[in-house]
């Protein structure tokens, strides 16, 4: 068998069937029962077998595609979009395009979809990956050549290449700050638990808190989805809680976002009776009333980088794994009270 490819005949030994059934199989022919036609399946799913619909000549004319696989975990949140732009500005100036997909979090739409995409031919892979996946989700494609890239949330045991930012050291600045600024009931909201992001972003919150010499609440450490809706949510409990808190380091901007929908709904003005501090520092951050103070990461340029990452590999024809954490500022704006309060030092 050659290396990393199950073929049709490979099949149809294990099988034991023909190789015209197992072509029948593949070709959704009503021409064979189903005990046969679930037996085959079975197997091609035991062995790992990708169906190559639309590169079959290319890779026979050993061609390869112009296509690069992004698939990412939540398109409604603007920070994915922004990393889109950053891959399409890479890729496009290659001499390839991007297929894009979202997984809305769910680990088998994401399985389908990569499947999809092998069997368009995918030269490569760029993965946000979806909430419980693991690196048995990501073997398949090493063992058959693809070089995946893994940015924002790492996969642990994976030996893909990876690109993030670094997390503990981005939710240290957002605390430090605050502490700062005279808070010291400062709550985190959002993010999944079972993410290995989120144990980095609140491990990075934890230290800080320490550093700082303040109490950790554990009432104030509230998950939610990392959504608008769900900073909506998080910032109620947060104020809800018996010693309420009076500033917040978020998940990411969304959440963000979300705590100010929250904190206006209870009539309290974010900035001024309320200090949030967000994670990406996306486009909208500078233009939101009051503009977000957040970690800033550059989406786009995450992008960009995670594509010359795959074109790298693409290129050697080789899969080397590559980890970038990429480095991250305190963007100091509006949404803590920070500059209302160096306003009005200078003026005493």
């Amino acid at each position: 068998m050659a290396k990393g490819r199950v073929t049709v005949i490979d099949i149809a030994k294990a099988a034991g069937v023909s190789k015209s059934t197992v072509s029948l199989v593949l070709q959704g022919s009503g021409l064979v029962n189903e005990t046969t036609r679930a037996k085959v399946t079975a197997t091609m799913r035991e062995l790992g077998y990708v169906y190559n619909r639309g590169a079959a000549n290319l890779r026979q004319a050993n061609a390869k595609s112009r296509i690069i696989g992004v698939v990412v975990n939540d398109l409604t949140n603007s920070f994915f979009a922004e990393i889109a732009v950053g891959v399409d500005m890479v890729v496009q100036s290659a001499g390839f395009v991007q297929f894009l997909s979202n997984t809305s979090e769910n680990i088998d739409r994401q399985r389908e979809v990569i499947a999809s995409m092998r069997e368009h031919g995918i030269s490569g892979l760029i993965l946000s990956p979806a909430r419980g996946t693991e690196a048995a989700d990501l073997k398949p494609l090493s063992a058959a050549g693809i070089p995946v890239v893994v940015m924002v949330r790492s996969v642990p045991g994976s030996k893909a290449s990876s690109i993030t930012s670094d997390n503990r050291a981005g939710i240290a600045l957002a605390v430090a700050h605050l502490a700062r600024l005279g808070h010291a009931r400062i709550a985190f909201l959002g993010g999944f638990p079972d993410t290995a992001i989120f144990e980095e972003r609140v491990g990075g919150y934890r230290a800080a808190m320490a550093e700082s010499g303040l109490a950790v609440n554990e009432a104030l450490i509230i998950p939610s989805s990392p959504s608008r809706a769900g900073g909506a949510e998080a910032v109620g409990r947060a104020l809800a809680a018996a010693e309420p808190a009076t500033a917040a380091v978020c998940f990411n901007d969304a959440v963000a976002f979300g705590a100010y929908d929250g904190l206006r709904a209870r009539r309290l003005e974010p900035g001024a009776d309320f200090a949030v501090v967000g994670f990406d520092d996306v486009i909208e951050a500078k233009t939101a009333v009051p503009a977000l103070t957040t970690i800033a990461v550059d989406p786009e340029g995450m992008g960009r980088r995670a594509a010359q990452m795959l074109l790298k590999q693409i290129n050697a024809g080789t899969i080397e794994a590559e980890t970038i954490v990429g480095a991250v500022r305190l963007a100091v704006r509006d949404s803590c009270g920070a500059a209302r309060r160096d306003i009005r030092r200078s003026l005493a």
